[in-house]
């Protein structure tokens, strides 16, 4: 018997064994995936960074930037020499030129100094589209901590359907209500899960256009550490208007357009001094074949060649330079004050949203909770029939939403604030 016990006991060991091993192995392996598709904690700041370095088109913005930089190496390029060598019947019968453009007049360092204000005038634009970048992953990020509160909610919303129904059917199965109750409980309760399906679609949706900011993979999942109830900073008026008139990329790009014209315009005035040409040279074989002592074999020469600035002396490339320059000064001044206007008008935005937030935060969620709690409690208790638990419900769930769409829509307008000034606020 202890024999039979012993080789039984010695099988079952070794099919653990067996079993076992593999089991181990699967989740060894599986281990690192499973800690590899937990979301990464991010903030909104860690969120802006990220997009700064993956989003494409910034990509695409900084390898234009590249581009201007090699113009500037463009402009440092000095003319080449022309080698000319000539065979005639006549005296002397070769000669060999060397022929050499000069650039007088300060043309080289002008051309060099207008490349040098075009790559500027890239970073200008550069500066506008990052600005639009981050107002767009702002909003994006915000949009996703709105879609995930918003089913929240409807999950909050889906529990206190399920007590409701479960309350209507304990007080129609003791007598106390009718059956239609029951029926007004239970569509309750479908369309309460009905919505929670709606907003998991649409969390889904906000956060693939997150990640398409970020060039990340439409499915990436991210824990949103920074949350929506987080206010924005607190500015004055005067501050944020005179930083608009500092920062402001249509300012900028309008300022480095201008010095771009100035630096057009020197160049032209410097290619007003006549383009000279130095020429190098040896006539070769110059003896005549009656009297071989006279001529030479090979005899240096050398000239100057001097354009004569008579009729064209880029008048009208100077007289154009100036009108830009005008329609500039003249432009930068509209913009100027439009952006004064455009900053004066977002921060009103803001602070309208930022009291509306506080209202719906500090009075109206608050009662309407109560409410919707004090009429449950009737209802529980058989002082009030379900429709006004339903109502007082309906008017608890707009509230809620309606501070959750407020909130998303403050940090809209503080996006569109940051945007209009040019610099980041926060």
């Amino acid at each position: 018997m202890r024999r039979i016990f012993s080789g039984l006991w010695s099988e079952i060991i070794r099919q653990l064994s067996l079993w076992a091993f593999p089991a181990f192995a699967f989740l060894a392996l599986s281990a690192p995936s499973l800690r590899a598709q937990a979301p990464q904690k991010l903030t909104l700041h860690e969120v802006l960074e990220r997009a700064n370095r993956q989003n494409l088109d910034l990509a695409s913005a900084r390898l234009r930037r590249a581009v201007s930089e090699a113009g500037i190496r463009i402009a440092r390029q000095r003319p080449n020499p022309t080698v000319t060598f000539g065979a005639l019947r006549d005296l002397p019968h070769e000669d060999l030129l060397l022929d050499q453009p000069l650039e007088l007049g300060g043309q080289r360092g002008r051309r060099i100094e207008l490349a040098r204000r075009q790559v500027s005038l890239t970073d200008a634009e550069y500066s506008a589209l990052e600005r639009q970048v981050r107002r767009s992953v702002r909003v994006a990020y915000y949009a996703v901590a709105l879609a995930r509160g918003v089913t929240a909610y409807q999950t909050r919303q889906l529990d206190l359907a399920k007590r409701l129904q479960e309350i209507a059917q304990a007080r129609f199965e003791a007598g106390d209500v009718p059956q239609l109750e029951v029926l007004q409980a239970n569509l309750v309760l479908a369309r309460a899960e009905t919505d929670l399906n709606i907003s998991r679609q649409q969390e889904l949706v906000a956060l693939s256009q997150l990640n398409a900011l970020l060039n990340e993979r439409a499915e990436t999942e991210w824990e949103l550490a920074t949350p929506i109830e987080e206010p924005p900073g607190v500015f004055t008026m005067d501050e944020l208007i005179a930083r608009a008139e500092q920062s402001n990329a249509e300012l900028q790009r309008l300022g480095q357009e201008l010095r771009v014209e100035e630096a057009h315009r020197l160049l032209l005035q410097a290619e007003r001094f006549p383009k000279v040409t130095a020429e190098a040279g040896t006539d070769l074989n110059a003896r005549t074949q009656g009297d071989p002592g006279k001529g030479f074999s090979v005899g240096l020469r050398g000239q100057l060649a001097v354009e004569v600035p008579i009729f064209s002396r880029n008048q009208g490339e100077i007289a154009q330079s100036r009108a830009a320059t005008r329609l500039l000064e003249s432009e930068a001044a509209a913009t100027r004050r439009a952006v004064a206007g455009r900053s004066q008008s977002a921060y009103l935005n803001f602070a309208a949203r930022r009291r509306q937030v506080e209202q719906y935060r500090d009075k109206l969620l608050p009662a309407g909770r109560q409410l919707a709690d004090l009429a449950e409690e009737s209802y529980r208790s058989g002082k009030a029939g379900i429709l006004t638990v339903l109502d007082a419900r309906r008017n608890a769930q707009q509230l809620e939403r309606e501070y959750l769409e407020n909130l998303f829509t403050l940090h809209e307008a503080f996006a569109e604030l940051e945007e209009s000034v040019g610099a980041p606020l926060d």
